[in-house]
Parts: C-alpha cells; sequence; structure tokens
C-alpha cells in the first residue's frame, strides 16, 4: 500500500519539477490510501492558491484512492508517534496510518526524512 503525503500531492497537482516521483503511487489505485487529513491539507493549499472549482477538482482526484477516516485509534497512535518523532500533528497521522495499513509514506516533506517506510524526494525549486 502507499500514502502520497499532501506535498507529493500538491507537486503532481502543479506538475512540479518533483511530481514525477508520485506518478507510480498515485497511477496505482488499487493500493493507494488516502489519509482524510491530506485532503483537508490538499484542498486548504490549493483553495487559498486558485478557487474553489480547483480545489474540489483536486480532491476529487484524491478520492479515487481508498479514504482513510481519523478513528481514535489512529488518533491515539498518532499522538504517540508526534511525541517519538517530534513530528507535526497532520504527519503523525499520515505516520500511523501508514503504520497501520503497512504502506509506504512518498513525500517531499522533510519532517519525514529520516523516518522507516518512507521515501523521501527533496523538493528541488
Amino acid at each position: 500500500m502507499n500514502i502520497v503525503d499532501s506535498s507529493g500531492w500538491l507537486a503532481y497537482f502543479a506538475d512540479a519539477p518533483g511530481a514525477k516521483h508520485f506518478e507510480s503511487p498515485l497511477k496505482d489505485i488499487d493500493n493507494l490510501l488516502v489519509p482524510a487529513i491530506t485532503i483537508y491539507e490538499v484542498f486548504k493549499v490549493v483553495l487559498r492558491e486558485s478557487n474553489e472549482h480547483t480545489a474540489l477538482q483536486a480532491i476529487a482526484a484524491m478520492f479515487k484512492g481508498k479514504t482513510v477516516d481519523l478513528t481514535p485509534q489512529l488518533a491515539v497512535d498518532a499522538a504517540k508517534m508526534s511525541l517519538q518523532y517530534h513530528i507535526p500533528m497532520a504527519d503523525s497521522i499520515i505516520l500511523a496510518t501508514a503504520a497501520a495499513y503497512d504502506a509506504v509514506i512518498w513525500t517531499q516533506d522533510a519532517d519525514f526524512k529520516d523516518l522507516p517506510g518512507i521515501r523521501f524526494y527533496p523538493n528541488k525549486l
């Protein structure tokens, strides 16, 4: 299973230089998990930088994968991981979701850089 972090989705939607790294997991819909927090993050950024129509189109693409809601157990696991790895809330929710589903996280977010189960691709502007 794969999870593309918000940074990967945003790079892909913007056709940014690092977008190619995320094509494979994003096209493998049967193995794509989409944590609800990534929907929030992507919608917020696209809405801020564009408009609601574009933001809705972006998340419609995200709904092609299997969406994963934040359950109480994932919340507890995320809180523990946030403290253990010193990462922000959203990142810890994504990490806990990946652990629960034995998924690989694909990202440009440096907060994930040295964590296990991560495919990290630095953002090259």
